[in-house]
C-alpha cells in the first residue's frame, strides 16, 4: 500500500499557534519534506519533535525531490509537507508534489491551520463575503503592469503578499494604475510587533517612509473604489441609448443624464448622440419621443 501524504500548516509567526493533530501527525510520520529544513527544525525542537525526519523540498530542488518523494510514498512511507509558515502551497511549493500524488492514486490528506491570507483578512475590515488572492506579483515589470490593470476593475477586495523591501513600490504602482484607494497593510502577523495599517494607500506610504525600516513579510488587502465607472466604447453607448428611447417614457434629457452619470461621462455628449439616434428611429417610435427637452 502507498503511503500518506499530509499537507500541514504551521505557525506564520507565533510557533504556538499550531493543531494538536498536525503536531501528532508531524512526531508519526516517517519524513517531513521542508521547504527550509532549519526554520522547520526551530519549529519541531520547540515542539520536542524529532529532526531526523527532515527532508529539503523547495523550488530549487522540487522536480528532483519530488520524485524521490513520490518512490518513498509508493514505498508506503507516510511524509509530511510543511512551508516556512502558514499552508503549504499558498504562494509556496508542493503544486507539483500534489499533483502526481493525485495521478499516482496517492492519498493526500489536509492539515488546516494558519494561513496569513486569512488572519489578515479576518482582521482588516475589508468586505469578506467576496475576495480574490494574488499573492507575490510578477517580477517582470511588463506582466506586473497588465495584471494590475486587469484587476483595476476587480470589484471583490484584493489581497497581495510583498517583502517589505518591496512594499512601498508596490503601492506607489498600484495607486499609479488603479488610483489612491483604501488599503491595510498587515504585518508581524501573530508576533509580538504585529500591525495593521490602515488608509487611503498614499497614507500607509507616508507612514512607512518615515521609518527607519520595514520589518516581516506583508500582506496588503485593497477594498474596490466603488466611484469607479464602467468604461463604454461609442457602439456600446449609442446600443444603451437606443433601448433606452425604445423601453423608457422619460424625456431625452433625463435619459441622457442617467446614462452619462453610469458611465462619469458628459451629459452633453450623451445628449447629442440621443439625438442623432433619435433623428433616425421609425416614426412609429418617434410618435412616442415627441417632447424633447434639452436641460
Amino acid at each position: 500500500m502507498c503511503g500518506i501524504l499530509y499537507v500541514i500548516a504551521t505557525p506564520i509567526g507565533n510557533m504556538d499557534d499550531i493543531t494538536i493533530r498536525a503536531l501528532s501527525i508531524l512526531s508519526s510520520v516517517d519524513y517531513i519534506a521542508a521547504e527550509d529544513t532549519r526554520k522547520t527544525g526551530n519549529l519541531l525542537a520547540h515542539h520536542k519533535i524529532s529532526h531526523g525526519k527532515l527532508i529539503s523540498y523547495n523550488e530549487y530542488n522540487e522536480n528532483r525531490r519530488g520524485l524521490e518523494l513520490i518512490n518513498k510514498l509508493k514505498e508506503g512511507k507516510s511524509i509530511a509537507l510543511v512551508s516556512n509558515a502558514g499552508t503549504p502551497l499558498i504562494s509556496d511549493p508542493g503544486y507539483s508534489l500534489i499533483k502526481i500524488s493525485i495521478e499516482n492514486n496517492i492519498k493526500v490528506i489536509p492539515i488546516p491551520g494558519p494561513s496569513a491570507l486569512i488572519a489578515s483578512l479576518s482582521a482588516s475590515g475589508m468586505p469578506t463575503d467576496s475576495f480574490i488572492f494574488i499573492g507575490f506579483l510578477p517580477k517582470k515589470e511588463t506582466k506586473r503592469i497588465e495584471l494590475l490593470k486587469k484587476l483595476s476593475k476587480e470589484e471583490r477586495t484584493l489581497i497581495f503578499y510583498e517583502s517589505p523591501k518591496r512594499i512601498i513600490s508596490l503601492l506607489e504602482e498600484i495607486i499609479k494604475i488603479m488610483g489612491d484607494r483604501y488599503g491595510v497593510l498587515a504585518r508581524e502577523l501573530t508576533k509580538i510587533h504585529e500591525e495593521f495599517l490602515r488608509g487611503m494607500l498614499s497614507s500607509i506610504i507616508r507612514d512607512i517612509k518615515n521609518r527607519p525600516s520595514v520589518k516581516g513579510e506583508c500582506t496588503l488587502i485593497i477594498k474596490y473604489d466603488e466611484t469607479i465607472k464602467e468604461e463604454i466604447t461609442v457602439e456600446a453607448l449609442r446600443s444603451e441609448i437606443y433601448e433606452a428611447l425604445k423601453n423608457s417614457k422619460n424625456k431625452l434629457s433625463i435619459i441622457s443624464k442617467d446614462i452619462a452619470k453610469k458611465y462619469g461621462i458628459s451629459k452633453d455628449e450623451v445628449y447629442e448622440e440621443a439625438l442623432k439616434i433619435k433623428a433616425n428611429l421609425p416614426f412609429e417610435e418617434l410618435s412616442l419621443y415627441d417632447s424633447v427637452d434639452k436641460a
